[in-house]
């Protein structure tokens, strides 16, 4: 499969970096050491499901689970190597016009607009691979206003706080601001 890459010009050229060394592709076990590095970052995982401190083998056992299992799991990539994840998970049944996005970004990339520029990619992807489609969500943390950002820049609009919605890490519930995007279908035709 080939990978996905840049597409808007003008993005590239806003944030200094050049936005096209950026692709996502299916991981591959070989990432291991790339994703221990970006995973294991505590100011990653901190809004994420996994705790920082895990094996190698707890890390290898997470690729091949999602690598086998999700149907729509990529690793970002600047130059080929892993320093992020991003994920669309489909519901199924009468549930199945909507798909829900995740993603998670190596902390030494941030504010370089790779999360928006990755984010942005998929949600005009998705719509042209999964035709029933209508509607993407993400749900971000209330504090995570990073994502939060980065979900408004590339036009996600901001429904409403689900409170108590989510228990992280088994800890208390956390409220849940829920983000939709739901695309021109004049754009895909």
């Amino acid at each position: 499969m080939k990978p996905y890459v840049a597409a808007d010009h003008d993005d590239i050229q806003n944030y200094g970096f050049d936005l096209n060394r950026i692709s996502l592709r299916p991981f591959n076990l070989s990432d291991i050491d790339d994703f221990m590095s970006w995973a294991g970052d505590e100011k990653v995982s901190r809004f994420c499901s996994w705790e920082p401190n895990f094996s190698r083998e707890n890390g290898m056992e997470w690729l091949k689970t999602r690598i086998s299992y999700h149907p729509w799991y990529k690793s970002i990539c600047l130059d080929d190597k892993s320093i992020g994840d991003i994920s669309v998970t489909a519901n199924s049944g009468s549930d199945r016009c909507r798909a829900e996005i995740g993603y998670a970004l190596g902390s030494g990339y941030w504010n370089k607009g790779i999360a928006t520029h990755v984010v942005k990619m998929v949600a005009n992807a998705i719509f042209l691979e999964w035709p029933h489609l209508e509607r993407l969500e993400a749900l971000v943390d209330v504090e995570n206003l990073a994502s939060q950002r980065v979900l408004e820049k590339v036009g996600f609009e901001r429904e409403g706080v689900l409170k108590k919605n989510f228990i992280l890490k088994a800890r208390k519930a956390r409220d849940m601001v829920m983000y939709s995007f739901i695309p021109n279908h004049e754009f895909q035709k």
